[in-house]
């Protein structure tokens, strides 16, 4: 029988992609900590979303930010390895963007989720995407990382899930938008 446990991080440390162990409280883990909640967010959203296409869009973002939690983790010895975010997957992200800001309109005023089940689940993954991008940008500044593309695309994301949650509302029939004035 497998077991789901290793009793390693028992005495409050975890092991990075090398062979580097730090404080699971350590900005790193809850970069990746928050990376994580993002990818469930998202999970959260796509089994609320009704469109196929959507629905394989966020898949596939779920799969580049796996690959980014991989960069997030590697250690010095290992970066070079496990960088996988470039200025091409910022591009694709840039892309879908243009291709669902085509179909929507910007609204001229604070959008309130909760429209509909997928817009507000959109919103709020767009919200943990926000919170990732704050300790990506901290890793950063403290040079533990210092790809400056990972940035950019969590910058990116954020702005794709806004038009996303757009979108949905749009699709699901609630053109009008609950909007604050």
């Amino acid at each position: 029988m497998a077991q789901f446990y290793t009793r390693r991080g028992d005495d409050g440390t975890t092991g990075l992609l090398g062979s580097q162990r730090v404080p699971k409280h350590a900005d790193r883990m809850e970069a990746i900590g928050t990376l994580d909640e993002v990818s469930a967010a998202i999970g959260m959203a796509r089994s609320q979303v009704p469109t196929g296409d959507l629905k394989e869009l966020l898949k596939e973002i779920q799969r580049k930010l796996y690959l980014l939690m991989g960069e997030v983790a590697s250690t010095a010895e290992t970066a070079e390895k496990f960088r996988q975010i470039d200025d091409t997957a910022v591009v694709w992200l840039e892309q879908h963007i243009e291709h669902y800001s085509g179909l929507v309109s910007m609204p001229r005023e604070f959008i309130i989720p909760g429209d509909t089940q997928g817009g507000a689940a959109l919103a709020f993954a767009r919200t943990v995407i926000r919170r990732a991008e704050r300790r990506i940008s901290a890793l950063i500044e403290q040079k533990e990382l210092t790809n400056p593309e990972v940035l950019k695309f969590l910058n990116r994301l954020s702005s794709l899930f806004f038009v996303l949650e757009i979108f949905e509302n749009l699709v699901e029939g609630n053109v009008s938008q609950t909007l604050v004035k």
